[in-house]
């Protein structure tokens, strides 16, 4: 029985949040990108705003790019570059502490800015707060298993989820057995951020595929703005001529003029 619990937990769930990770992320960017976005509350709590929003984002891109990086690259790759399991431990460890950390603290500054003000409370979708404690949870999971990793310095307990990830984009059917026998907060884990990637579709999350990544490398013009208002000359403000003749207006002389 438990064979078929983590089979479908860590074996077909995957798939299915995938699925609609990719397909309602299409949809919405093809269809409602105008309603990528929440209620304006940038005028309220401005210092906590910019606080709690750069450590979020510097945070959350480190995590990522840890975890993509860390997941999917063979396993050979290390190998043939020197790099060992314990290294990699470590590393993961320590960048990842750190960045877990900023991200955390600035997911708390949000979250506490939407709950704890009435006027951005009111302003604030259901969805907007949901995923900040979803989010919230699951950098608290993350942060946890760092105590549990410590343990395992050797670094097979990380193989185990590269495997797991690996056969997963692979389409190995036996891909769950990696993760069978893994620390349930590992799990709880996985199975918190395979759900945010289901929810991702359906939240202001999407706005990461709107990132303007693409003007980097547009052609285009360059608009210079002078300091000061540049001054005019009579002479070089443009005229227009009609060229119909200009007939003098003429007053009687009995008719007073106005």
């Amino acid at each position: 029985m438990s064979n078929i619990i983590n089979d479908a937990l860590f074996g077909w769930y995957p798939y299915f949040c995938l699925t609609v990770f990719l397909l309602g992320s299409l949809t919405r960017f093809d269809r409602e990108q105008y309603t990528w976005k929440t209620g304006s509350s940038q005028l309220l709590r401005r210092r906590q705003l910019r606080w709690g929003s750069n450590l979020f984002h510097v945070g959350i891109l480190a995590i990522f790019g840890g975890h993509f990086v860390g997941l999917l690259t063979p396993i050979w790759v290390f190998d043939a570059l020197g790099v060992s399991h314990s290294f990699k431990q470590g590393l993961a460890i320590t960048v990842g502490g750190i960045a877990g950390i900023a991200c955390f603290i600035g997911v708390a500054l949000l979250a506490h800015r939407r709950l704890f003000d009435a006027r951005i409370r009111n302003t604030s979708a259901p969805g907007d707060i949901a995923i900040l404690l979803l989010l919230w949870l699951q950098l608290t999971l993350g942060l946890s298993t760092i105590f549990v990793s410590l343990g395992h310095m050797d670094g097979h307990e990380m193989v185990k989820f590269m495997n797991w990830a690996q056969g997963i984009l692979t389409l190995q059917p036996a891909a769950a057995a990696y993760v069978a026998d893994v620390n349930p907060i590992f799990k709880a884990h996985l199975l918190l951020g395979m759900t945010i990637f289901l929810l991702f579709p359906f939240t202001r999350l999407v706005h990461v595929w709107s990132a303007p990544i693409w003007y980097l490398g547009r052609p285009g013009y360059q608009v210079v703005r002078t300091r000061f208002a540049e001054r005019r000359s009579p002479a070089s403000v443009p005229t227009v001529r009609s060229s119909e003749p200009v007939r003098p207006i003429t007053v009687p002389a009995h008719q007073p003029a106005e």
